[in-house]
């Protein structure tokens, strides 16, 4: 497999049993925005340790397609057609082994969110979402399904505005895009990791016009008056672990 053929750039070793799923992530855009790590704490588990960069702690906001996604073992047919995602996410540290902890995945196939939030304990919830290519600009939007009497909903629009770099390692644009775990948590406290595997993120600089943004409504986060940090990529490939319990 090719994708293992370049691992220099993980802050921890691949891990030593095989992997047992491959998924094709594409025109990945990400907003970052700072806050205060007092804030994040009480989402948080407390047996993991929330990550700062300069002091401060980060909200990621990620919108993505998966084109595909490989079962190890079966022919190389995707087990899902394509599908969009938006999670929202933050950065923490588990025996010192930094990784991403999801606040909310919101997903628009339905088969893929009902194995997921089974399988790995984070917090999926179905949607419908639609991403769609005007030239160089991407229009994103999202509406969170279920019960809730408040609408979550999700819009605006991202451009590309660079040339593609891999950042330096001791870069806030390599510290928000590098991680190779996630950790998720269920109702008995119980703690996971899942680790993944791809190459360096070919990152671009990009611009944004966020519309709406209720996805930090249910954790009462208010940042409109913060500028996100913004990129865009390509994609990766992305090589992925079964989850382990702690």
């Amino acid at each position: 497999m090719y994708v293992l053929q370049e691992t220099n750039h993980r802050p921890y070793p691949i891990p030593s049993k095989k992997w047992i799923m491959r998924q094709k992530w594409s025109n990945v855009f990400f907003m970052h925005w700072p806050i205060q790590p007092e804030l994040l704490q009480p989402y948080i588990p407390s047996s993991i340790e929330v990550d700062t960069y300069d002091g401060f702690a980060w909200l990621g906001v990620i919108i993505f397609n998966i084109d595909g996604i490989y079962l190890r073992g079966f022919p190389p047919v995707s087990f899902r057609p394509a599908f969009p995602e938006i999670n929202l996410r933050t950065y923490v540290k588990c025996d010192n082994k930094p990784g991403i902890y999801f606040l909310s995945l919101d997903v628009d196939d339905w088969t893929s969110y009902t194995l997921a939030k089974r399988w790995l304990n984070v917090p999926y919830h179905p949607a419908k979402i639609s991403i769609q290519k005007n030239v160089d600009t991407f229009h994103y939007e999202s509406l969170r399904m279920g019960s809730s009497n408040t609408p979550i909903v999700c819009k605006g629009s991202f451009t590309p505005q660079s040339n593609i770099f891999h950042p330096n390692s001791d870069t806030i644009d390599h510290w928000l895009s590098e991680r190779y775990c996630f950790f998720s948590n269920d109702q008995r406290s119980n703690m996971y990791c899942l680790d993944i595997h791809h190459h360096p993120w070919p990152l671009q600089k990009a611009d944004a016009v966020i519309k709406k943004n209720d996805l930090f409504k249910p954790f009462s986060f208010h940042l409109e008056d913060e500028k996100p940090i913004l990129h865009f990529s390509q994609g990766v490939e992305a090589l992925i672990w079964n989850i382990k319990k702690l």
